[in-house]
């Protein structure tokens, strides 16, 4: 019997009931639904001359440029269209789409491969993309199969404002970094209205700037890693940083009573299988929070560690004990414990 686990929200703002004065401007919340999950954003002590429906228009605008260029569910997306096109020559991309492809290259290398946006065929041969599976454990030669066409480092190419594909049919999947890229380009927006003070959050990953409603820097709960708990882990202070937190309990299936996580890791074209279950990373933005997230957790708490001290990241892992599948084992990188502490 097969059973699916979809739940993404893994991070939430506390609420306070403290507020700015009258003379230090409104707050204006908005939510609505964006790609194929749902945004929160708070912006507080809003200039006079703004109103909800100028921020509004605003933060749709920017979701909708993001969704045009980035979303795989578009077949008339910038990235579909350059996933569709059967050609090794280079293509022309945006300058947002080659942003977005530069950072997916620095967290591939960073991460040893275990980061990669050329993970479509994989996500889709275990039936957690938009195709619906057929046998739901694939054989090894279809692994294999699919395999052929994964790699970023060696079947893609960006050269300035172009990208160019080593092998035609492989194709781009930026669902692990376009959630924090649309963070970012929100919070752009925001920042031209003259938005200082806010939190955007979009499917559990969020960036956050200024001060709250109390005047004080954003405080965060990160979800324990309990299948079916959303008791709160630690709440963090999180000011002009993105955040995300990736983990393996709230999307999976099982078979036979062997779980397969939605997290595969592009090396071996596998679900994970280490004792890490959750990753929350703190970064200087929303799309490098994005995607480090999920390279830590495919790289688990031992590799994604020695990465994370190496290269200066603020990175805390849960992973389960051994032998104690309820108990758990935490661990925070250096660069972590120095923002938890600091702020």
């Amino acid at each position: 019997m097969r059973m699916m686990y979809r739940a993404t929200a893994l991070a939430a703002p506390l609420l306070l009931s403290a507020c700015f004065g009258e003379d230090e401007g409104a707050t204006v919340r908005l939510s609505g639904e964006t790609m194929g999950t749902t945004y929160h954003v708070t912006a507080v002590g809003v200039p006079g001359d703004l109103g909800e429906e100028q921020i509004g228009a605003a933060v749709e605008e920017a979701l909708a440029a993001v969704n045009a260029s980035m979303s795989n569910w578009d077949p008339n997306s910038e990235v579909s269209l350059f996933n569709a096109a059967r050609t090794t020559e280079p293509v022309d991309i945006s300058p947002e789409f080659a942003h977005v492809m530069a950072a997916a290259g620095r967290v591939n290398a960073i991460s040893g491969g275990k980061f990669d946006v050329t993970l479509s065929p994989l996500i889709e041969l275990w039936g957690f993309g938009p195709k619906q599976p057929g046998e739901p454990v694939p054989a090894d030669a279809e692994i294999s199969a699919a395999l052929e066409h994964v790699g970023q480092a060696e079947l893609l190419s960006l050269d300035g404002g172009t990208l160019a594909k080593r092998d035609p049919l492989v194709s781009v999947n930026l669902s692990a970094i376009a959630k924090g890229y649309g963070n970012d380009a929100v919070a752009g927006a925001l920042r031209e209205l003259g938005v200082e003070n806010y939190l955007v959050e979009i499917g559990g990953d969020l960036v956050a700037a200024g001060r709250n409603e109390a005047g004080e820097t954003w405080k965060i709960g990160i979800e324990t890693s309990e299948t079916g708990s959303r008791s709160v882990e630690m709440v963090l202070p999180v000011g002009d940083l993105g955040m995300a937190t990736s983990g393996d309990y709230r999307n999976f299936f099982e078979q036979d009573g062997v779980r397969y996580s939605h997290l595969i890791d592009p090396t071996t074209g596998r679900p994970i299988t280490h004792r890490t279950t959750s990753v929350t990373v703190l970064a200087e933005d929303g799309m490098m929070a994005d995607a480090l997230a999920t390279a830590m957790i495919v790289m688990g708490e031992e590799a994604g560690m020695k990465a994370a001290e190496a290269n200066g990241l603020a990175v805390y892992f849960i992973s389960r004990a051994e032998g104690a599948e309820e108990t758990y084992v935490k661990k925070a990188s250096r660069a972590f414990e120095k923002l938890r502490d600091a702020r």
